[in-house]
């Protein structure tokens, strides 16, 4: 029965993977014949050196079809094998071997291959071995990614490798979270990396790539392996490979995961009834209290809105992948289930995945690679509001005394000024979004000679996107227009085209491959949006609306076309170059300047090969050196343009307004990177060492830059200035175990960054001479921090009012000042206080470390990440530790160690309490900077594996696992990593509306038959 499904499957693959019976085509199948009745069987059993079976070795019978696996005791056996033929044995981790079979049971002992070197990296366009590498990057395998379960790959990154920080998403269901490799480049581009996929460029992010089709990540860092993308590996590149099918018998693996997770909060605890009632009786100017409830009955009065917002979330994830093939086809077909309910009540996300590879070769010179991946993702928004689980009022419910949903402005409520959001979601008020994406390739090789080949890949990629929301007319949000209706559409297609010419040639001791290429990548999308209000509630659509309120919609498009050569050359496999030029074209710049030139070069010296290197001790050692360019565009589609908004708000009239002025002399701006690294391992890989140091120098910085604002434009696109990053990163890993049934061990990365702007654009000063004056960024919050962007500090440099304590005598709030000597002095007035520079946000020294233990059929992992040195601007505190300022909101309890002033002589760390405080207390100072160190255990799993060879299971592993489980931070908000926005990117400032990460308990299986 078995045996059928296997063949049925076989050729349902073959069939589905696109014609084979064109004119001259091979048949896949022609060549096949039945095997006469009395057949020769080929049987044996693989072993590793201390005698244990190895289960799942590949056996294939060179020059035929026959091909088999190792069963969970080792043993195999074909049948219809010629006396004479010679077997390959081959397994992951082990030497292969070519044996003759002439009828005897073959006993076969696969050595170990612990050099890790020969492990295939794949890097830009290309695979190499990874001794031959000159550049500094990083693989990340499927295993060392399975102890998270999120829909977002972004998020697996965290922690993982040396150099890369990540800011993770918040805790709402399929939030994405952002990349930065070696600190920021660009000043207000773009930071995230390129992503490609299985060879196809698709952006700044992964999108909905399934995470459970990774087979390996490669994160380029320097010049040496990331200039071959030119002006879009500027930030770094993150190459995925996705899982494709093996000459191997056909398998099928399946796996279901199952938790529940809860909110973390963290630190920011907020008060209930009673101890507001006393933060109020507190303020020293009780005569300006005035409300009906004010009476010391309100202590008693204490609903919980966090309580109300929260629940147990759950989490199910189901993924099932068919694989195998024949040596003329090889096929992977895998389909994936994932949902997820909010933790904060009314949120639900779903997404579907499908994924189909296949390898035809129907000639030894000619490979045709189709492949098909789809995506749907839904969510369903009826949420609990976020920010009201920490602001509203303890002594205000959203019930009356009978259970019923109170209305807006209810006059029970202490604060009658907000509504109660729990009426509007009773009214039907909701919203939802479904997106859709799909990407069809057909790639092929083209072999001429044993040392050229010609290698194309063409994709082409549609993604779709709609979203409503629904107002109802008798929710307070909607009762002042009759109710609003929103709808948006829209389709984006992505076309990406890549043909290389590819050499690979040996000699001797020489050797030399490399790579002709020609590239095109354009992108174009539609978009529509209506707005309706007025309406009978119920209904849902905007045909129903009696007042179009506005149309909107667009369309945006780009193009970058390039050429690029890469040649490698090895001598004797110790001295290692690499010579990379690129030439990119992008349609956003003027068209002196549509075209940019980068280029890299590379060596690396294997000392460990050199013959008077005698240390057997020493597996491997390499030094690495790299020099090039990388390049970045304007965020901007059109900034070489002159552009105009067109609207209708002139007495309905069509009319133009000037948006943009643009600038033909934008050029492209370029990071230029110095690197020299190690690579070194010990001991038969027991250590292993790899260390890097950079420095990045950016140039050209694109920038939008402030104008006057006559014209009624406020900034224009410019190149202003320079900045550098240099940093080191340093990655140690070790097996402190290795014996036949017990394996210990434990990896360590860290990285560290130091950003500094070097050149600025020169303003008029007051003498009308031209000087690089410092320019002041506002924080994407309005009311929040700033930074400053000064030659000679960090562009991450905050830039404010510097908090100066409390005055023990007064309790007022006390900031610094310059008086007129120049010194430093304090001052109680908030106006008169200077503003200074007060430290940055990035951290010192960044990275994770993580254990893992084997023993038998047990498995124990561990993960953990930390961050030193870096600061946070707690906006939340502005408004929730306001020193009596906001009274229609409640506040923060006082950290231990934190004190409130409240009689002459207190050493406080905050001032005086006063109901409707005036003091300017919690405006934007230093006193809301806070340090965001921590240490987080983001992730334990335990697993068991165990087959069940009766029932035709090879492998079944069970397992717990549980993530976001312990913070240490003194920081007093939601958490120390703030999740990314994808509005304003990686964020250095924590909003009151933070959505709390959270804590989960996974259950998982896995089955492989």
């Amino acid at each position: 029965m078995i045996k059928t499904i296997v063949s049925v499957g076989t050729l349902l693959c073959a069939m589905a993977s696109f014609p084979m019976y064109a004119s001259g085509g091979v048949r896949p199948f022609e060549n096949l014949t039945l095997a006469p009745q009395q057949q020769e069987k080929c049987m044996g059993v693989v072993r590793d050196a201390t005698g244990e079976p190895i289960m799942g070795a590949t056996i294939v019978v060179k020059g035929t079809r026959l091909t088999t696996s190792t069963g969970v005791d080792g043993t195999f056996s074909l049948t219809g094998v010629k006396k004479g033929a010679t077997v390959h044995i081959s397994f992951i981790g082990f030497e292969p071997q070519d044996l003759k079979w002439n009828g005897q049971t073959l006993e076969v002992e696969l050595k170990s291959n612990d050099n890790s070197l020969n492990e295939a990296i794949v890097v830009g366009y290309t695979t190499q071995r990874k001794e031959s590498l000159t550049g500094a990057l990083n693989s990340v395998k499927a295993d060392d990614l399975k102890g998270t379960t999120t829909p977002s790959v972004e998020n697996m990154l965290n922690g993982k490798v040396a150099g890369v920080f990540v800011a993770p998403g918040s805790g709402q269901p399929g939030s994405e979270g952002a990349v930065i490799i070696r600190g920021q480049a660009s000043i207000n581009g773009n930071s995230n990396p390129l992503w490609v996929i299985d060879g196809v460029i698709v952006g700044d992010r992964a999108y909905d790539l399934n995470p459970s089709d990774i087979e390996s990540m490669t994160i380029l860092k320097d010049a040496a392996s990331t200039a071959i993308y030119g002006s879009q590996g500027a930030n770094g590149v993150v190459v995925v490979t996705t899982k494709r099918g093996k000459v191997e018998k056909f398998h099928i693996n399946a796996s279901a995961k199952f938790g529940a997770s809860v909110l973390n909060r963290g630190n920011m605890q907020m008060m209930n009834g009673a101890e507001l009632y006393d933060y109020f009786k507190s303020f020293s100017n009780q005569e300006k209290i005035n409300f009906e409830r004010y009476t010391p009955e309100l202590r008693n009065d204490n609903f919980d809105w966090y309580d109300l917002a929260k629940q147990t979330g759950f989490t199910q994830d189901y993924n099932i992948t068919m694989s195998g093939g024949t040596e003329m086809l090889q096929s992977l077909l895998s389909l994936n289930y994932y949902k997820e309910t909010g933790a904060v009540k009314g949120y639900d996300y779903q997404r579907y995945n499908f994924r189909f590879k296949s390898t035809y070769k129907p000639y030894s010179w000619l490979s045709i690679r189709p492949s098909v991946s789809a995506s749907m993702k839904d969510i369903d928004d009826k949420q609990y509001d976020v920010t009201s689980m920490f602001q509203r009022l303890p002594w205000d419910s959203p019930y009356d005394k009978d259970g019923n949903i109170v209305p807006p402005h209810y006059s029970g409520w202490v604060n009658t000024i907000p509504g109660n959001y729990l009426y509007d979601l009773e009214m039907g008020n909701k919203s939802d979004s479904r997106d859709y994406e799909a990407m069809v390739s057909l790639d092929f090789d083209v072999r001429f000679t044993d040392w050229l080949t010609f290698s194309s890949v063409n994709n082409y990629r549609w993604m779709g996107g709609s979203s409503n929301s629904y107002t109802d007319p008798r929710s307070e949000s909607g009762e002042g227009v009759g109710g609003r209706i929103y709808g948006y559409s829209a389709n984006t297609v992505r076309r990406y085209t890549n043909q290389k010419l590819m050499f690979n040639k040996s000699w001797g001791v020489h050797a030399v491959n490399g790579l002709l290429a020609y590239e095109f990548n354009d992108y174009r999308v539609r978009s529509l949006s209506a707005t309706g209000t007025g309406f009978i509630s119920g209904f849902e659509v905007l045909n129903v609306v009696s007042k179009p309120e506005a149309v909107g919609g667009g369309i945006s498009e780009w193009a970058v076309k390039s050429w690029f050569l890469n040649a490698n050359y090895a001598y004797d496999n110790r001295y290692l170059a690499q010579v990379m030029v690129r030439r990119d074209g992008a349609s956003n710049f003027g068209t002196d300047n549509k075209y940019g030139n980068f280029f890299s070069v590379s060596a690396g010296w294997n000392i460990n090969r050199e013959k008077w290197f005698k240390a057997e001790w020493v597996d491997n050692l390499k030094l690495r050196a790299a020099y090039g360019t990388v390049g970045n565009r304007p965020t901007s589609l059109y900034p070489q343009y002159d552009l105009y908004s067109v609207s209708s708000k002139y007495n309905g009239e069509p009319g133009l307004l000037i948006s943009q002025i643009g600038n033909k002399e934008l050029t492209w701006e370029k990071t230029y990177t110095l690197g020299v690294g190690f690579d070194a391992s010990f001991f038969q890989s027991r250590l292993r060492v790899t260390f890097d140091w950079y420095d990045k120098r950016t140039d050209n910085i694109l920038f939008q830059v402030p104008i006057t604002g006559l014209t009624g434009v406020t900034s224009i696109w410019k190149n202003v200035g320079k900045m550098k990053n240099q940093g080191v990163e340093l990655t140690v890993g070790g097996d402190l175990i290795r014996t036949r049934d017990l394996t210990w061990s434990l990896d360590l990365n860290l990285g560290h960054n130091k950003n500094e702007l070097t050149d600025i654009y020169k303003q008029k000063d007051a003498n009308g001479n031209m000087v690089a004056k410092p320019v002041i960024k506002n924080d994407y919050i309005a009311g929040g921090s700033s930074t400053i962007l000064e030659i000679g500090t960090p562009v991450d440099t905050y830039y404010m009012r510097e908090w100066a304590g409390v005055d023990p005598e007064t309790g007022a709030a006390m900031w610094y000042m310059t008086d007129k000597d120049g010194n430093k002095v304090t001052t109680t007035k908030y106006d008169e206080a200077d503003e200074y520079k007060c430290g940055t946000s990035s951290p010192t020294l960044f990275g994770g470390f993580n254990t893992q233990l084997t023993y038998k059929g047990f498995d124990f992992a561990a993960v953990f990440g930390y961050s030193l040195g870096g600061h946070i601007y707690n906006y939340t505190r502005t408004e929730y530790d306001s020193d009596g300022a906001y009274t229609d909101r409640n506040q923060m309890k006082l950290k231990d160690g934190l004190s409130r002033w409240t009689k002459p002589g207190d050493i406080a760390t905050h001032p005086k309490a006063e109901y409707g405080n005036t003091s300017n207390s919690n405006k934007v100072s230093s006193r809301y900077i806070e340090s965001n160190d921590y240490l987080k255990l983001r992730s334990i799993t335990l697993g068991y594996n165990f087959s069940l060879p009766q029932y035709g299971v090879s492998n079944v592993r069970v397992y717990f696992s549980g993530e976001n489980l312990l913070t240490f931070t003194g920081y007093s908000g939601v958490d120390p990593e703030l999740p990314y926005d994808s509005s304003n990117g990686i964020v250095h400032s924590a909003a009151p509306s933070v959505y709390p990460a959270v804590r989960k308990f996974m259950f998982g299986l896995n089955l492989s038959f």
